[in-house]
């Protein structure tokens, strides 16, 4: 039997800021590069499209 461990990433806390402007963080993006973004909900709304289009987790998923 072979089992795997699931990555869940930590919630989002008042230091997480959104990478285009700098307001509160509410959606964390991990993609499938490995990379990680942060959006606030204006532009979490705006990208959530296109980040599912390549493949993003999206945390929490809207």
């Amino acid at each position: 039997m072979t089992t795997f461990a699931v990555w869940t990433p930590p919630p989002l806390t008042r230091a997480d800021r959104c990478d285009r402007c700098s307001a509160a963080a509410q959606l964390r993006a991990l993609l499938p590069t490995g990379g990680e973004l942060m959006f606030c909900g204006h532009h979490g709304r705006e990208h959530h499209a296109r980040l599912r289009d390549i493949g993003a987790a999206l945390h929490p998923d809207p």
